[in-house]
């Protein structure tokens, strides 16, 4: 029986967690959760499962990672806001399933000097595949990862076909549904960005060595090319159920999580390289993973402010990461990376974003 806490319950990876730990009652206790504000949702949640111990808000949160005795803890939360909740489980010394991708990109090296080897185990379907594909060979029997990509509701547009897009076109995903922030990160691929960065951080490959290719199927959900010319691939349909599972008890697998496919029925799988003129966040999110420091927290930070603003109708699909790259392009790194200098980048990320998004507006 593996004890479990969940942050982020109230939203899609919190709630599909509750989901594998209800169809495996043997296996799984939660004994805490958090949300961000939905405190309903918290009292239905904990009532169900007979959670004696509940957060509201990340201080709380980050309270109650610190205070409740667990096995694992499954940080679901949207944002970098996640980070504290993070690192408050890698010095309680507890395993960290991590869906929130923000906090270990954020956090950089802060995050990844805590962690002990395997303390961190990904969730994020992408970086899940890449797991189970890394155990078929040692590290230096890899070549390349290779992350696929969905392409998103605007797959195969042009930059100029992207120009008059609306915030309900961006949120019409063709495959997942992951609420607003993560549903239009991947419609930029700013998502893919940030998911690149996450593989250098979680498995020590040079960028030179990560790569993207599109498959708007969503079957092949990542792959790991090793030096003797096999790629190996993790296939699935897509549900998060599954890298859920793995994440709450890897490298154990679980049952009653998801379907297998469907070997009788003909299908057909198609990769495509990624259109790095329409989509520039991949490659401007390598940039901004090689220089390091604040950069990934800076990205981050100005993203989440021209997403909101794209949704307020403010500014046009474009401008999102137009402005990312702006504001990436004038930041200048403080130094030594702490969680003060990291406050504060962020803080002037989003100022400058705001500045930026203002004077855009003005111009529609």
């Amino acid at each position: 029986m593996r004890s479990v806490i969940v942050l982020g319950s109230s939203g899609s990876i919190g709630t599909q967690a509750l989901d594998v730990i209800r169809a495996n009652p043997r296996r799984f206790e939660v004994v805490g959760l958090a949300v961000g504000s939905d405190r309903a949702t918290l009292e239905r949640q904990a009532a169900e499962f007979g959670v004696e111990h509940t957060a509201v808000g990340i201080e709380e949160a980050v309270q109650l990672v610190r205070d409740v005795d667990a096995d694992v803890v499954l940080n679901g939360i949207t944002g970098s806001v996640g980070l504290g909740p993070t690192l408050a489980t890698l010095r309680r010394g507890t395993t960290l399933a991590l869906a929130n991708k923000e906090s270990l990109i954020v956090g950089g090296d802060l995050v990844t000097g805590l962690a002990a080897p395997g303390q961190i185990v990904p969730v994020d379907s992408e970086h899940s595949a890449i797991a189970q594909a890394l155990r078929c060979g040692t590290d230096d029997e890899v070549r390349r990862l290779v992350l696929t990509a969905s392409g998103g509701p605007f797959r195969g547009r042009t930059r100029e076909q992207l120009e008059a897009v609306t915030p309900a076109e961006a949120l019409a995903h063709p495959t997942w549904d992951m609420g607003l922030v993560v549903t239009t990160n991947s419609a930029t691929l700013v998502n893919k960005g940030l998911e690149v960065i996450e593989a250098h951080l979680l498995f020590d490959v040079d960028y030179e060595r990560i790569d993207v290719v599109v498959h708007p199927q969503s079957i092949v959900h990542s792959m790991v090319e090793f030096i003797d010319g096999s790629t190996v691939a993790q296939a699935s349909p897509p549900d998060m159920r599954l890298p859920i599972s793995l994440g709450l008890d890897w490298p154990n697998r679980v049952g009653a999580v998801g379907r297998p496919l469907d070997w009788t029925q003909a299908q057909s799988w198609t990769f495509e390289p990624l259109d790095d003129e329409a989509f520039p966040a991949v490659r401007l999110a390598k940039q901004v993973g090689r220089a390091g420091g604040e950069y990934p927290a800076v990205y981050n930070a100005a993203n989440e402010q021209a997403v909101a603003a794209f949704h307020a109708g403010r500014i046009g699909f474009l401008d999102i990461v137009d402005t990312v790259r702006e504001v990436v392009g004038q930041h200048e790194a403080a130094g030594t990376l702490t969680l003060e200098s990291l406050a504060a980048a962020e803080a002037s990320a989003r100022r400058s974003a705001d500045a930026r998004i203002a004077r855009r507006s003005a111009d529609r």
